[in-house]
């Protein structure tokens, strides 16, 4: 059986604080076999995400974002609009795909909040390794039990 493979997707707005997510996940599955894309923000996420669902190499693909009040547009919908285009994703291809999505309700670019949010990334990113390790699993088992 071929290793699984995972996809890990990573939005650049505050990547000093997303990045974080990426090493929380590592801590859990090994670098080997796990691709890192860069997204340019939280918006290009589902596209991102649903390209490398249709190319079939990977057994769940993460995407991470911080999503804090822009000016141009309303955060919460901002959020619901990439948690959409995600879920949709997945659902369409059959492919999970997990998402790390911070949208706080205040943020200010100080020291304080930047450290308290690596800190949550960080322990979101394990989260989502764990998430990735066991869906198969569960998918597995359901199979299982369906043809009981």
């Amino acid at each position: 059986m071929a290793q699984t493979r995972y996809a890990f997707i990573k939005s650049q707005w505050y990547s000093e604080i997303v990045d974080r997510s990426l090493e929380g996940f590592l801590d859990l599955i090994s670098s080997d076999v796990v691709d890192v894309y860069n997204a340019p923000s939280a918006f290009e996420l589902p596209l991102l995400a649903q390209d490398l669902a249709r190319t079939g190499n990977y057994g769940t693909i993460t995407c991470a974002a911080f999503i804090v009040d822009g000016g141009s547009y309303r955060q919460q919908h901002m959020a619901h609009v990439v948690l959409d285009g995600l879920m949709r994703v997945g659902l369409d291809t059959g492919i999970p795909v997990l998402s790390i999505a911070m949208v706080p309700h205040q943020f200010q670019a100080t020291k304080h909040d930047e450290e308290i949010y690596s800190i949550r990334f960080e322990e979101k990113g394990r989260e989502a390794a764990q998430t990735a390790l066991m869906i198969p699993k569960v998918r597995e088992e359901i199979v299982r039990t369906s043809k009981s």
